[in-house]
């Protein structure tokens, strides 16, 4: 750096670095800034790195019509960049004339383009989104565990209806077994989603979804709440543990062995809004999932409910 005297005896500061080589520097770095943010944004855990096939044909079917639609928008994104190159007020070879003229060849290739890729692309997500039914069962040697599911505020409750125990935000479930999910909701409508597993599934009062899913791989996954269902549902949030058969028989042995047992009293608990650490509990009352459902279906005033099933929220400011 070198200061001189400008008109008027002002300083003024001067560069010794040359200006070109700041640009070059510029446009060598932007490659490395794309592959960082790439690099950063291709981390596990997520729907492009699938544990199960339900997961795996969802990313396929995200990949296909990614592309699909790439051989549209690529080509007219360099279309666009051309003409307006081409076309530039200080090039005296492009000739612009100001006639209009309709071209019915022109025309035709304009639109036949974007309405095939739309029959393409709705023929593709159609089929594809029929093959992937969550009611569909996955085809499988072993035989397939069920699970019930029970959105609450703002926790997951699982229930093992064949073995008689529960968990709270916590599933943990046998490598290459089909799940056979029933999901309801507890209290308001929401959204049952493991990325790494594959289809989001809606909750709602009163009403059962089904959902299968299947765990190729051993490992811890996460599962998240993906629709607003008030204060925390930022919070609720489970993992799914696939495990090895011996492992899960070991497992179910320890859950009946330890933790409380659900009764009335800690569904109660349960059903009041707020945060619980993960927990096991060795028993469950009989039929817990339809009583739960029944109890949401129907109304207030035609069944036996009390303030501690489904207590009042906390109003601030009174």
């Amino acid at each position: 750096m070198r200061l001189s005297m400008g008109r008027g005896g002002s300083r003024s500061v001067r560069s010794r670095i040359p200006q070109p080589w700041v640009r070059r520097t510029g446009v060598h770095l932007l490659p490395v800034g794309c592959v960082a943010f790439l690099a950063a944004s291709c981390q596990s855990a997520g729907v492009l790195d699938p544990k199960g096939p339900i997961a795996s044909a969802e990313r396929l079917l995200l990949i296909n019509s990614t592309a699909i639609m790439l051989v549209v928008v690529v080509p007219v994104i360099l279309a666009t960049l051309a003409f307006a190159w081409w076309y530039r007020a200080s090039n005296p070879r492009a000739s612009r004339s100001s006639d209009l003229a309709y071209a019915g060849r022109i025309e035709f290739v304009v639109w036949s383009i974007p309405a095939l890729t739309v029959l393409l692309l709705g023929g593709v997500i159609w089929i594809g989104s029929h093959q992937l039914d969550p009611r569909a069962p996955i085809a499988a040697k072993a035989s397939p565990l069920r699970v019930d599911v029970v959105a609450l505020d703002w926790k997951w409750l699982f229930i093992y209806p064949d073995q008689g125990i529960a968990a709270i935000n916590q599933l943990t479930i046998p490598v290459e077994t089909p799940v056979e999910f029933r999901l309801t909701s507890g209290t308001v409508m929401n959204s049952f989603f493991v990325p790494q597993l594959g289809s989001q599934i809606y909750t709602m009062g009163g009403m059962t979804t089904r959902l299968n899913l299947l765990a190729s791989e051993p490992g811890e996954y996460q599962g998240i709440s993906a629709n607003f269902s008030g204060r925390d549902f930022s919070h609720m949030r489970f993992v799914v543990k696939a495990v090895p058969a011996g492992e899960f028989d070991t497992w179910l042995g320890q859950a009946r062995s330890t933790g409380p047992a659900l009764d009335d009293a800690g569904l109660a608990e349960l059903a009041k809004p707020g945060l619980t650490a993960p927990v096991t509990y060795r028993s469950v009352p009989p039929n817990l999932f339809e009583r739960i459902l029944d109890r949401t279906a129907a109304a207030p005033a035609k069944i036996d409910v009390d303030a501690s099933w489904c207590p009042p929220m906390p109003r601030e400011g009174r």
